[in-house]
């Protein structure tokens, strides 16, 4: 099973330019509605609000990081399901082990392109 290119994808950076950066390769890989949210509470009341195929969040914001906002995720059983890709720029070996313990779905390295985000969604979605 592939990902659905009309699902709601929402992306998570504190940093505006990785946000644009993240929604242009959706975009060239055909993912037209994509939201777009500054830290990991602004993240959980856009997702309370509406249903996401899929979050693609960085790991290191302020207040609430990446991480914080997937245990949250996966703490909520309206939400618990939902796919979550994490982006780092730095992948200790650690933290790929907490994400995965916290219940990640897959995790990008920056810098990435649009065939490195492709095959990550793919990978997702044939689980």
């Amino acid at each position: 099973m592939s990902a659905d290119i009309l699902m709601p994808i929402l992306i998570v950076d504190d940093y505006k330019t990785m946000i644009r950066i993240i929604r242009n390769l959706l975009k060239q890989l055909g993912f037209e509605d994509v939201d777009e949210a500054a830290d990991g509470s602004e993240a959980l009341n856009k997702m309370r609000g509406r249903k996401y195929g899929l979050v693609i969040s960085d790991w290191n914001m302020e207040p609430m990081t990446g991480y914080e906002l997937l245990k949250e995720v996966r703490s909520d059983p309206s939400l618990g399901k939902t796919p979550f890709i994490m982006v780092t720029a730095e992948s200790k070996t650690e933290n790929v082990i907490a994400a995965k313990k916290a219940g990640v779905n897959n995790y990008i390295v920056k810098p990435f392109n649009a065939q490195t985000l492709r095959s990550k969604i793919d990978a997702v979605f044939a689980e």
